[in-house]
């Protein structure tokens, strides 16, 4: 989408000339209010473009849609001044620029930032993570699972009791430990049959916990994906699951982002074929005449590993 807005750029090195000509003029910060207090353009007020609220926070500063406002974002890159010219309008407002190249070409064209940290690098954008050890935290930490048959889905957990990590060069590598004691399923709580499923998944139709109560997921490599983006599958993780007595190599995309402190977070979602750690039963594969007892070959797994120093 566009805007009659769009082709009104206004250069980093025109800015200050502009809100002179035009003392009138409204200054808007589109950025998240963490980041305006940390560095800002001169003179700027923010309404954040991620907020729902973002027309109302910006109607509390400009009342009259009449006015001259210039907006600005991040950079040429981002599409934050884009998306608040459409907003605007559609919002009817009548006189709307934008600083071409947001807060970074200002700062690139030698002109000072306001702010607490003015000239702090961005790192929420791309991910860097610290070389070091870590230990996974198992509270904050999730495994859910889904099994499938032609009838129905049933949804669950396991508990991870373990798990060290060790970053160098970028790469992460490490050992998690998962209690197959803990399955659990959600989607039939409080039914009578919930422990009944919970009870075969534990038996040795299943993942027969009584001679292999845990399972491993060795980390061999995690490696980035250029570019890292923060928010998509930025790393490619080469590891091997030891479940049921068996080892075999896996394969997917995970999202890597770093949260509070020193820790990160390791996000994925990926099936696995069962039958690979012989678990059988209801396999059309290996058995015929299963009448209501089919069990789809793929468990779709939900991986969420939350890890610091």
């Amino acid at each position: 989408m566009s805007s009659k807005f769009d082709q009104n750029p206004v250069a980093a090195g025109d800015l200050r000339a502009f809100l002179i000509e035009k003392p009138e003029t409204v200054l808007i910060d589109l950025l998240p209010p963490e980041h305006f207090v940390s560095r800002h353009v001169p003179g700027a007020q923010n309404a954040c473009v991620f907020h729902v609220s973002f027309l109302d926070d910006l109607a509390a500063i400009v009342s009259d849609k009449r006015l001259p406002i210039v907006v600005y974002g991040s950079s040429v890159r981002s599409r934050d001044a884009a998306v608040a010219l459409e907003k605007m309008d559609r919002a009817n407002f009548e006189q709307v620029s934008f600083l071409k190249g947001g807060v970074e070409a200002w700062h690139g064209a030698g002109y000072d930032l306001e702010g607490e940290a003015p000239y702090q690098q961005d790192l929420q954008t791309m991910v860097n993570l610290t070389d070091g050890q870590y230990t996974v935290d198992c509270e904050a930490s999730e495994l859910e699972w889904a099994g499938r048959n032609p009838n129905c889905r049933h949804i669950g957990t396991v508990d991870i009791a373990r798990g060290e990590i060790e970053i160098k060069g970028s790469v992460i590598t490490g050992a998690i430990e998962i209690d197959m004691n803990t399955i659990h399923n959600i989607n039939l709580e409080g039914d009578e049959l919930q422990p009944v499923l919970e009870a075969h998944l534990r038996s040795d139709d299943f993942f027969f916990t009584k001679m292999f109560p845990k399972a491993v997921l060795s980390i061999r490599q995690v490696k980035r994906i250029e570019p890292c983006w923060l928010t998509g599958p930025n790393h490619h993780v080469k590891a091997e699951l030891s479940l049921r007595g068996v080892s075999v190599d896996l394969e997917f995309d995970a999202t890597v982002a770093l949260i509070e402190g020193d820790s990160f977070v390791l996000e994925a979602h990926f099936d696995i074929d069962r039958t690979r750690w012989n678990v059988i039963y209801g396999s059309t594969r290996f058995f015929e005449y299963l009448g209501m007892h089919k069990v789809f070959d793929l468990i779709s797994l939900q991986l969420r590993l939350v890890a610091g120093h």
